[in-house]
C-alpha cells in the first residue's frame, strides 16, 4: 500500500479470508471479508467517510460546523475519527447498553458523548427512538450537521465499495452474500454493486430472532450490537434483496466463541450471525458454491463483556 496523505486514506481494501474448520466438508465455500483492518476496527469507517465526504461535496457541511449523530458505538467511533481528522467537532448520543470500548473510543478521538440509560444494559425496542429524539434535540442548534444514518443513503456509497473490492478478490461467481442488519447500509451497498456489475448474486439478509420485524414478527430486547433495531430501517429496498433470515443470538455468540478458537477470527457477536446464516447457506448449495459474508468489526471491542467469558 502506498503512503498515506491522512488517516482518512486508510479506509477499505481490507482483506477476504476462507473458514476451513467450522465449516461442514459437503458444504459451499465461506468467505468472510475482513473488515476490522480498517482504522477504528469496524466496517463503519467506510459509511461514516461517505456520509462526511458527501456532505462537504454538497456544501452541506463546512468548516466551523459540528457533526451530530446516534449510534451503538461504531458508527460514533468511526464518525469520531473521520472529524478528528478533518477538523469537526463531533456531538454524539449513545447509550450504556453498548460496549464500554465503543464509548472510550468515542471520547478518545474528541467526542462529546451523551449517554441514555438502557433498560439493564440491553437493546430494548424504545431505545433507539429515545437516542433519536435527543440527537434531534443537539441537531436543532445552529452550526450542526446530522448524519442520521438511518435516514442517509450517502452511506451506500461508501459500502458500495466493500462490493466491488469483494468481485476483484474472489475469483469465481459469488452465489450468496448474507449479512446482518442495522441501517441495511451495509446489504444495501453491496447489493447495488453487485447488480451494477451484473454479477447474479443472491442477497440475504440476516436479523436477530428475538426481534425478527423484518420478518415479520414483533420487536423485542437483544444484545446484537448495532442490529435490530425494532423496526424497518428506512434505507432496506425489498427490491435490493432477496431472502431475510431470524438467527438466534445464542447461535451466534457461540460461532462468535467458535471463530476465535477454531479459526484465529476474533470478532463480535454481529459478526457470529453472519456466519452461522453463511455456514447455514453453504449447506444448502452445497460443494462447488460460494458464500460470502463480512467480519464487521473486531472481537477486541467486546473483550470487557461476556462474549468471551466462560
Amino acid at each position: 500500500m502506498p503512503v498515506g496523505e491522512s488517516m482518512l486514506d486508510m479506509v477499505g481494501k481490507t482483506p477476504v479470508v476462507k473458514l476451513n474448520k467450522v465449516v461442514p466438508e459437503d458444504a459451499a465455500d465461506v468467505f468472510v471479508k475482513l473488515e476490522w483492518f480498517n482504522p477504528t476496527g469496524s466496517y463503519k469507517d467506510r459509511m461514516a467517510l461517505a456520509m462526511v465526504a458527501e456532505a462537504e461535496r454538497r456544501g452541506d457541511l463546512t468548516p466551523g460546523m459540528t457533526v451530530v449523530e446516534y449510534t451503538g458505538g461504531s458508527t460514533g467511533g468511526s464518525l469520531a475519527y473521520v472529524c478528528a481528522a478533518k477538523g469537526y467537532k463531533f456531538n454524539v448520543v449513545s447509550s450504556d447498553a453498548f460496549a464500554a470500548e465503543k464509548l472510550k473510543t468515542m471520547r478518545a478521538f474528541g467526542a462529546e458523548l451523551t449517554i441514555i440509560d438502557s433498560d439493564g444494559g440491553k437493546v430494548t425496542p424504545e431505545l433507539t427512538p429515545r437516542m433519536i429524539a435527543k440527537a434531534a434535540e443537539f441537531a436543532a442548534e445552529p452550526g450542526t450537521y446530522w448524519t442520521d444514518q438511518l435516514n442517509n443513503a450517502d452511506s451506500l456509497v461508501g459500502y458500495a465499495e466493500i462490493g466491488r473490492e469483494l468481485l476483484a478478490q474472489i475469483d469465481r461467481p459469488i452465489d450468496v452474500f448474507c449479512a446482518m442488519v442495522g441501517t441495511a447500509g451495509l446489504a444495501m451497498g453491496v447489493s447495488t454493486a453487485f447488480a451494477e456489475a451484473g454479477a447474479n448474486t443472491r442477497i440475504v439478509i440476516i436479523e436477530p430472532a428475538s426481534t425478527a420485524v423484518i420478518s415479520g414478527g414483533k420487536p423485542g430486547t437483544h444484545g446484537v450490537e448495532g442490529t435490530g433495531i425494532g423496526f424497518i430501517p428506512p434505507l432496506l429496498d425489498p427490491d435490493l434483496y432477496d431472502e431475510v433470515r431470524p438467527i438466534d443470538e445464542a447461535d451466534g455468540r457461540a460461532m462468535a466463541q467458535r471463530l476465535a478458537k477454531e479459526e484465529g477470527l476474533l470478532a463480535g457477536t454481529s459478526t457470529g450471525l453472519n456466519v452461522t446464516a453463511a455456514i447455514a447457506l453453504a449447506g444448502e448449495l452445497g460443494p462447488g458454491k460460494t458464500v460470502v459474508t463480512v467480519a464487521c468489526d473486531t472481537g477486541l471491542k467486546y473483550l470487557a463483556g461476556d462474549l468471551y467469558t466462560g
